[in-house]
């Protein structure tokens, strides 16, 4: 999806908490062309951070906890009780979570980069499978490097 030509959804086959079909309108890749490149090069081991514009809606807490995701670092991950002392609300781990699975722009800005605090795979919006390749991806690209 594209806000005023920045983007401002990107959703997975069957992932929750995606917006019904009929809103996504008639595809055009042309507002997308970066993106498509970006995440081309993501997926090639080429790229590990996205430049593009983003547009993210939620509430103040959700937009500082996707902000929050984006400094955890390609190829790392922190648990939601790391991501909430980052953001300096050491007691809203469980918080961290509800805002993190409305993430509205999967692998761009990184949910599957936060784990439970004993390093477990826990939800995600894309199912726990796409998490563990992404995760294992990641390890594997960083760890070429």
């Amino acid at each position: 999806m594209a806000t005023d030509g920045q983007l401002s959804g990107l959703y997975m086959t069957d992932q929750r908490h995606r917006p019904a079909q009929e809103t996504f309108g008639v595809p055009d890749p042309e507002p997308f062309g970066d993106v498509i490149i970006q995440l081309a090069e993501y997926f090639a081991g080429r790229r590990t951070e996205f430049t593009m514009p983003l547009t993210l809606r939620g509430t103040d807490f959700q937009r500082k906890v996707w902000a929050g995701l984006q400094q955890i670092p390609y190829g790392e991950t922190w648990s939601y009780g790391q991501l909430a002392d980052h953001l300096g609300r050491p007691t809203a781990s469980r918080a961290v979570g509800l805002a993190n699975g409305k993430n509205p722009i999967g692998v761009i800005v990184p949910c599957h980069r936060v784990v439970g605090a004993n390093g477990s795979l826990t939800g995600y919006g894309g199912g726990l499978e796409r998490k563990q390749f992404l995760l294992d991806f990641e390890r594997g690209i960083a760890s070429d490097s």
